[in-house]
């Protein structure tokens, strides 16, 4: 039986390459590609796939939270989240990953392994903090959007709330993450994988 593969990331170029590449496989199938986190949960809802390869960097709803709400809504579907660092990997480590993930095992990147070992001490009590330990889902949405360079009027009509909701929430973010401007939260959200430097297409 295939595993089924949901593939998630806002560049079409991308979404095809890793189509071609999964389908070559003998064991896998893709059943569907998502443009978006917000549309890769209500695909994961409607699909049920076995496997979700996550863009961690997009636009709206980013991949970090969408996996977030699938493993809460769908606990049985498994998330590998693909970073830009990860799309430079051989794709024989991608396909071993996605059946590792498939049968309920662990995998990490040997690239990364190094990376993620240094993120976990330095996110541990005594060295640090996570957004999604201090923040609410709607303050991290908030963040992010900050982060990407967008007014607080832009994101009041996006989130479709008030210009004066969006600034409380700026303030509730800065003051549980002491910080005091734009620049630092930018940064914040870079390390805590909200969002990225690149320009979303």
């Amino acid at each position: 039986m295939s595993i089924r593969v949901l593939l998630c990331d806002d560049h079409q170029i991308v979404r095809e390459g890793l189509r071609v590449l999964i389908e070559k496989q003998p064991d896998m199938e893709v059943i569907e590609e998502a443009q978006s986190g917000e549309e890769a949960v209500r695909l994961v809802r409607d699909l049920l796939p076995d496997v979700v390869v996550m863009d961690i960097a997009m636009p709206d709803l980013n991949g970090i939270e969408a996996t977030r709400q699938i493993l809460g809504k769908a606990p049985g579907v498994k998330v590998i989240a693909l970073s830009m660092l990860l799309k430079d990997c051989a794709f024989e480590e991608l396909a071993n990953a996605i059946r590792a993930v498939a049968m309920n095992r662990v995998y990490l990147s040997p690239k990364i392994a190094e990376i993620v070992i240094k993120d976990c001490v330095r996110l541990s009590p005594q060295t640090g903090f996570s957004a999604f330990s201090l923040l609410s889902p709607r303050e991290r949405e908030v963040l992010q959007l900050l982060s990407e360079g967008n007014t607080t009027k832009e994101i009041a009509f996006r989130l479709r709330v008030s210009v004066k909701t969006i600034e409380t929430y700026r303030k509730q973010i800065m003051d549980k993450l002491n910080m005091h401007s734009i620049a630092e939260l930018t940064k914040f959200a870079i390390r805590e994988g909200l969002t990225s430097l690149e320009t979303p297409s």
